[in-house]
């Protein structure tokens, strides 16, 4: 019997020392808990981010130890890509945003329009007077499909009597992004330098990757599982986000 309960903890601990591994360098759960990044990412979105997509930093591991500064096998970002990140303000709470500027641009929103270094963004109008949310409110927005100029396409909306229609400008210093949520007018993102601002290169998590699962909280608690068929997003199981 004894030797039974020893197996077990030595299973138990083999287990966990392989979850920890593959979580510090493969790929990590999050959970999307606000609605900063809809339409593309909804709350209740669970989805895997690749910690190999940017190289390693001490963040790349559970609690940030400080066991070495800068980054390990690292890869720049690109442009459009959906990033997880440690905030700033507290090295310790994740985000998770879209990556508009890199190290130097210039980056300005005026009447709603993006600017990469002077140069507008292009988009389009694909939806007009739709209701998303924002929070625990619902707001009317206007739905734009944008094209950076590495070609990366992505939805974006804006609030029909937005606050944000115009914003400073914002050069970005060196080795630091800058992030936006897709859901322009109810993101806390870099536009806001005092809680976000410009993001460290060693703050990047990782690389948002796929959706494995989704519920949606309106319509009843995950714990009723009888109540599944209504409560789980099956249209969003397995959705890709990006794979390069």
């Amino acid at each position: 019997m004894k030797k039974k309960i020893i197996d077990n903890i030595k299973t138990l601990f083999y287990a966990l020392i392989i979850a920890l591994f593959i979580r510090s360098l493969f790929f990590q759960p999050f959970y999307i808990p606000s609605s900063s990044m809809e339409p593309n990412l909804l709350v209740g979105d669970r989805l895997f981010v690749s910690k190999y997509s940017y190289g390693y930093s001490r963040h790349s591991f559970p609690f940030s130890p400080k066991i070495f500064t800068g980054r390990i096998l690292e890869k720049s970002p690109k442009r459009g890509d959906v990033v997880v990140f440690k905030t700033p303000a507290d090295n310790r709470t994740d985000y998770i945003k879209r990556l508009i500027g890199l190290p130097g641009d210039k980056v300005q929103i005026i009447n709603k329009d993006l600017y990469l270094n002077d140069i507008k963004i292009e988009k389009r109008k694909v939806e007009t007077s739709l209701n998303i949310n924002c929070g625990d409110k619902i707001i009317q927005i206007d739905a734009y499909e944008e094209t950076l100029s590495n070609g990366k396409k992505y939805l974006t909306v804006y609030r029909k009597d937005g606050t944000m229609i115009n914003t400073d400008e914002f050069i970005v210093p060196k080795e630091h992004y800058f992030f936006l949520g897709d859901n322009r007018d109810c993101s806390k993102d870099s536009r806001f330098l005092g809680s976000v601002g410009y993001v460290n290169f060693n703050n990047l998590v990782g690389k948002a990757r796929i959706i494995f699962f989704s519920n949606d909280k309106t319509k009843g608690t995950f714990l009723k599982f009888w109540n599944w068929n209504q409560i789980v997003r099956k249209d969003r199981l397995f959705k890709k986000i990006q794979w390069f």
